[in-house]
């Protein structure tokens, strides 16, 4: 097990981040939702414990479904607050676009400490005091307020409206709380969930990687400094329209977007849900640095990309749907039949990720908690 496998399938397998269903107990949701079934039948057609990325239901009496995702960006609020909560916003939206929807409003909650009260904003944040001279110290406040404007511009860059939320300053620690909830409209004929549908499809990527957002690897252990992923704006809408114009082909099998762990969770997560396996190449992900590394095209968390897969026979109609909206698109692997991922980079394996880790790995993976 190298590095990188090592921070990928920390992730994947222990860390409650890719992993709730371990402390929430989904199973007594879904039999109240079934109770509640008999009163709106129906209502209800992706709930919380298919595990995918957006919850899809519709309102008795009305047309057409609805797109639901809640998502917290918490911890990148300390060193880069503006980043981080724009970045929550991103990927609660692209949560819902990644089942076939188009987000339209938006909810949040903020909690904070006292509002006269100072904090450390930057690498050393969590630390409580700075030793690297970088960090701002400023109120809780003026953190409040970059927190909202990151709110506010990505919102606005994606013409959502911002129609309510909530607000606390009870909070005592160092890291303040960043909740957002996307409401949008599924325009797909059926939700694209997020498992692999067959082997032998194509995995697409929409755009582009870069070497921002180390999260997965912060959390593993495996470097000191959480470098939160940098929000990207024009690119989120064109990333947004690109998916939707590859969606109206109707020949899109599954969708993910990219978030945590990146490249690298989206294709296992969908391969090990649809009991399958996968093989990418990695070289062939348009990127935006030109010093880049494979661990960082596989697990680095850049905002604004999706992965679709299509049958082979539509891969052609659905990259020029795709190209129709921005340039940023490849072919960069397929979905097998195996139970592993495999990840490549000019013919070297760079990662290989079981669907299902020995015991004697997820209890290594665990010393690191």
């Amino acid at each position: 097990m190298n590095t990188i496998e090592k921070a990928l399938m920390h992730g994947l397998f222990v860390h409650l981040h890719h992993n709730i269903d371990k402390v929430i107990d989904f199973k007594s949701f879904q039999a109240l939702n079934q109770e509640v079934d008999k009163v709106w039948p129906g209502a209800l057609l992706v709930g919380p414990e298919a595990n995918d990325d957006a919850a899809v239901f519709q309102f008795p009496g009305v047309d057409g479904f609805v797109v639901g995702k809640m998502e917290s960006h918490c911890s990148p609020c300390v060193p880069r607050p503006y980043d981080a909560s724009a970045t929550g916003v991103g990927g609660a939206m692209r949560d819902v676009v990644a089942m076939g929807g188009r987000p339209v409003f938006l909810l949040d909650f903020i909690g904070t400490r006292p509002l006269d009260q100072e904090v450390i904003v930057g690498p050393c944040g969590f630390q409580g005091h700075c030793t690297c001279g970088k960090c701002k110290v400023m109120t809780s406040q003026d953190r409040l307020n970059i927190m909202i404007q990151g709110i506010r511009d990505m919102c606005a860059q994606m013409d959502v409206f911002v129609v309510g939320g909530g607000f606390s300053t009870s909070f005592s620690d160092i890291v303040p709380a960043v909740v957002v909830s996307v409401i949008g409209k599924l325009v797909t004929e059926k939700p694209l969930t997020k498992p692999a549908k067959n082997a032998g499809d194509k995995i697409i990527i929409i755009g582009v990687t870069g070497n921002d957002g180390n999260d997965t690897l912060f959390r593993a252990g495996l470097v000191d400094e959480m470098r939160p992923a940098v929000a990207l704006f024009k690119e989120e809408k064109t990333a947004m329209e690109a998916a939707l114009a590859a969606f109206a082909t109707g020949k899109v099998n599954a969708c993910s977007d990219l978030g945590a762990a990146g490249i690298g969770a989206a294709v296992c997560e969908s391969a090990r849900y649809g009991s399958r396996g996968a093989r990418v190449d990695l070289s062939k992900a348009p990127v935006s640095v030109r010093e880049i590394t494979p661990q960082e095209i596989l697990i680095c968390e850049t905002q604004a990309r999706y992965i679709v897969q299509v049958s082979p026979e539509s891969v052609n109609e659905v990259v020029e749907a795709i190209r129709s909206k921005t340039d940023n698109v490849a072919v960069i692997g397929e979905i097998t039949d195996d139970d592993r991922e495999v990840f490549e980079y000019d013919g070297e394996a760079i990662a290989t990720i079981p669907n299902k880790p020995s015991q004697e790995t997820l209890e290594e993976l665990r010393k690191g908690e």
